[in-house]
């Protein structure tokens, strides 16, 4: 496919605010793609030259970028920087150059000839960011700045927006992966609906470029045999909540297999004989950062190939106490990892098994796949084996439920004994079981920040003054509105809000948004916080669980958050599609008024 013809799909999407347009072009998009070209093109849409479980960087800081835009255009590194002040936008500040720029224009050492190449394919473009990722050692930084300059030159000005956007991660095109999933089904399968067996391949793979790849050339059929790997990650199971154990019993029809939960980072564990790699819950490799778990693995872990789930938490030896998630975050670092490890070392408590010595496990029942996780790990070093316990007693949940909080865990999740490890999921074969009490909202809620609105009096320094903030819409993959939050933040928190938001804000709603509110600046829903309230209330201002097209004079009535303020940010463990839910967020209105 040609690259410029790639841009115009692109710039289709930049200005769409409906997510059914955005399905639409897509599938255009994908049904002029060949079978070569179709994983390149979703991972340059994702801003990327492989799949997000793959630690390939492009390793391009902004002033790098605007020093590759100066180069192709020949002018100083300082108007570029200059123009981006002003519209907060390489991209367009790259548009911007190359549209007054003619290649007959060009002439002498500081003013490049641009050359024209409307030939330039998707692949070409694609193999040049490549190189620029694999590109180190002496003169790493000249080498990157003159590849993707020699691109630049080489471009019209709406594709030369949108390539100086992709080593940044700033496409600002409102496309989440059950949107490409949707566009691969409509191209491929004729209708949107039959995207369901591409996204169980897809939750074993977590590659969309896979997906594609496999689809266009085998089809369904090819789709079927993709399974679990060694080296690829599982996306992560999820639970629901119910208010209290005779409820779950009740669900469970009788039986529930019980584990704590712990408040730390999900790390899944994959072994291929001496060779490890961590996974996060948002897919993120992250092996390099945790070295005592490494070698707890190859200690401890009795297979050949393995993968394992876990949570991982800080553990204090002089005092033999776990550490809050505040702590353990400390441990996510680029640097000075091992000294870090050993002042705060990490404990993996293990919960499930998903693959052992060349086989799937995920369709075994869980109280088969708890007997193979305690014949896997030996002892109990830096990894705690978690195999749990069945009951189909009340009492004995509430005994484990109040002994986890003594132990100052956030509660107990509990699972259906015969459920098998369901990828990307989340239903009630998970149940999460914490801390609730009667009239108040004790649970923190995971929120996207959508927007934010100017400051005022003191705030107008800060740039924002409150956050209009959503959840996640899985049914209709849309974030829909919960609360506006002006509290809970420092004064350095609201700059670096204000600073993180401006590199992913865009000029108009994004398509997967659903608000009747209207923010001073919108931002692409990437940003996660935990948010803690008083309680969740009806409102008919926010969006959340309205089920017509929203306006302020409907009538309806969504869900809001009563008294919102900032715990924490979350995006270390969080994708936005990884937020609280819809469906979560009315669960727990129902539950705050019960007893536990």
């Amino acid at each position: 496919m040609i690259f410029a013809r790639f841009t115009e799909y692109l710039d289709k999407l930049e200005a769409t605010s409906s997510r059914l347009s955005l399905i639409d072009i897509l599938a255009q998009l994908f049904s002029e793609v060949s079978a070569g070209d179709i994983a390149k093109v979703v991972y340059l849409i994702q801003s990327r030259v492989a799949p997000f479980y793959e630690p390939i960087e492009m390793g391009m800081s902004e002033k790098l970028v605007a020093q590759a835009i100066a180069r192709a255009y020949g002018i100083g590194r300082e108007e570029v920087l200059k123009e981006y002040g002003k519209v907060g936008d390489l991209g367009k500040v790259a548009e911007k150059l190359s549209a007054m720029r003619h290649p007959e224009l060009g002439s002498g050492s500081e003013m490049p000839k641009l050359v024209r190449h409307d030939g330039l394919g998707v692949y070409d473009v694609f193999e040049t960011l490549l190189e620029i990722a694999k590109t180190s050692g002496v003169g790493t930084v000249e080498k990157k700045v003159n590849l993707l300059a020699g691109l630049l030159q080489k471009m019209d000005s709406v594709s030369a927006k949108h390539l100086a956007r992709i080593p940044l991660g700033t496409s600002r095109l409102g496309v989440g992966d059950p949107t490409i999933l949707d566009a691969f089904a409509l191209a491929k399968l004729g209708d949107r609906k039959n995207r369901k067996e591409l996204e169980i391949a897809y939750n074993k793979t977590s590659d969309l470029g896979l997906i594609g790849e496999v689809l266009w050339e085998k089809g369904l059929e090819g789709i079927r045999k993709l399974g679990v790997t060694v080296g690829r990650p599982i996306r992560s199971q999820l639970a629901e909540r119910l208010p209290d154990a005779k409820t779950i019993l009740e669900k469970f029809e009788g039986e529930a297999h019980v584990q704590p939960k712990y408040d730390g980072f999900r790390i899944e564990i994959h072994k291929k004989g001496n060779k490890v790699r961590l996974f996060s819950r948002n897919l993120e490799e992250t092996t390099s950062m945790f070295p005592d778990i490494i070698r707890g693995v190859l200690k401890q872990v009795k297979a050949k190939s393995v993968i394992l789930d876990s949570e991982a938490l800080a553990f204090n030896p002089a005092s033999d106490e776990f550490l809050p998630f505040q702590e353990t975050t400390k441990r996510r670092r680029k640097y000075g990892i091992e000294e870090m490890s050993k002042t705060l070392p990490l404990k993996a408590f293990v919960f499930d098994i998903m693959y052992l010595n060349g086989k799937s496990l995920i369709d075994m029942p869980l109280r088969e796949r708890m007997k193979k996780l305690e014949e896997v790990i030996e002892g109990d070093g830096v990894l705690i084996p978690q195999p749990g316990e069945i009951t189909g007693s009340a009492i004995r949940i509430n005994e484990l439920f109040n002994d986890a909080l003594t132990k100052g865990l956030e509660g107990l999740v509990i699972k259906r004994p015969d459920c098998g490890y369901e990828a990307g999921a989340r239903n009630f074969n998970w149940v999460k079981l914490k801390r609730h009490s009667s009239g108040e909202l004790q649970d923190t809620i995971d929120c996207v920040i959508l927007g934010y609105v100017y400051g005022r009096g003191k705030r107008a320094e800060f740039g924002a003054g409150a956050l209009l903030v959503g959840v996640y819409d899985e049914s209709k993959d849309e974030f829909v509105t919960v609360s506006k939050i002006g509290t809970g933040l420092t004064d350095i928190e609201w700059r670096e809000i204000h600073q993180r938001a401006d590199k992913i804000k865009v000029d108009h709603k994004p398509a997967r948004v659903n608000s009747i509110l209207v923010p001073s600046v919108w931002i692409e829903p990437k940003i996660v916080i935990e948010v803690l309230a008083d309680e969740i209330t009806r409102s008919p201002v926010h969006t959340a669980g309205m089920d017509r097209t929203p306006s302020a004079s409907s009538g309806q009535a969504g869900y809001a958050l009563r008294f919102p303020r900032l715990v924490r940010f979350r995006e270390e463990d969080r994708r936005a599609e990884d937020a609280t839910t819809v469906k979560e967020l009315i669960e727990m209105y129902k539950l705050q008024y019960k007893k536990s």
